[in-house]
C-alpha cells in the first residue's frame, strides 16, 4: 500500500487544488490543517517545507528514487502529482504544453486577480474602520471578468479546459467556483457555468472540496 501523503491545508482555492488532485488520483493522505487566520503558516516547522509561508505543501514519503521529498507552491504540487501518477497530465507533450499554459493561465492571473477582487469587495469593507476602495474594487472586478472571458472562450466546444479532464480544470474550478464574491455574473459566461456544474459533479471535486470545510466562514453543513 502507498504510504499516504501528507498534506499541509486550509480550505481556500488553492488549498481546494491540492485535496481534490488527491482525491481524484485517487492517493492517500494525511490533512494537517494550517490555520492561515491564526498564523500557523509562519511556524518554524512549516517554514522548513514551504519557505514562502503559504500553503498548501506536501510531503511525499515515496518520493523520486524512493526517497521522501517536500513540494510547495499549489502548481508545482499538481505538476508533481501529474507526473507521479500519469494522470490528468494529457498523453502527449503538445498536450502538457496547453494544460501546463492554463495552469499557469491561473497561477499568474485569475488566481491573483481573483483573490484581489475577494479582499477588496468582501474583506476590506467590513474592516475596523471600513476600508471601501471603489477604485481598486472596479480594478479587479473588472480584471476578474475579463480572465473569465478568456476562459470562456476557452472552453466553447469543450467539456473541459484543455478538451479532457486535467490539473488546469482542478487548478482553475475553485477560483471559478467563487464567482458570487468576485461580483460577477456566471449568466455572462455560458460555457464556464456549465463546466463548473460539470465539475462540480465529479466524486474527487466534492470529496475534495469537502476536507475541512467547516473552517470556511459561513459553512452550512
Amino acid at each position: 500500500m502507498t504510504t499516504p501523503i501528507d498534506l499541509y491545508f486550509w480550505p481556500t482555492p488553492n488549498g481546494w487544488k491540492i485535496s481534490i488532485a488527491l482525491e481524484e488520483m485517487g492517493l492517500p493522505y494525511t490533512v494537517h490543517l494550517i490555520d492561515i487566520g491564526a498564523g500557523d503558516q509562519f511556524k518554524p516547522d512549516f517554514l522548513k517545507i514551504a519557505p514562502n509561508n503559504r500553503m498548501p505543501a506536501i510531503v511525499d514519503p515515496d518520493g523520486p528514487d524512493n526517497k521522501p521529498i517536500s513540494v510547495f507552491e499549489s502548481g508545482a504540487i499538481l505538476q508533481y502529482l501529474a507526473r507521479k501518477t500519469g494522470m490528468f497530465y494529457g498523453e502527449t507533450e503538445r498536450d502538457r504544453i496547453q494544460i501546463d499554459e492554463w495552469l499557469m493561465w491561473q497561477m499568474g492571473g485569475l488566481g491573483p486577480m481573483a483573490g484581489q477582487a475577494h479582499h477588496f469587495l468582501a474583506y476590506a469593507p467590513k474592516m475596523t474602520p471600513p476600508q471601501v476602495l471603489p477604485y481598486a474594487q472596479d480594478r479587479y472586478r473588472a480584471e476578474t471578468k475579463r480572465l473569465y472571458g478568456v476562459l470562456d472562450r476557452q472552453l466553447e466546444g469543450k467539456n473541459y479546459v484543455c478538451g479532457d479532464f486535467s490539473i488546469a480544470d482542478i487548478a482553475i474550478w475553485g477560483w471559478a467556483s467563487l464567482w458570487e464574491k468576485q461580483e460577477q455574473d456566471i449568466t455572462n459566461f455560458p460555457n464556464i457555468e456549465k463546466w463548473l456544474t460539470r465539475c462540480a459533479a465529479r466524486d474527487g471535486i466534492q470529496k475534495g472540496r469537502a476536507v475541512a470545510a467547516e473552517k470556511r466562514p459561513g459553512y452550512k453543513p
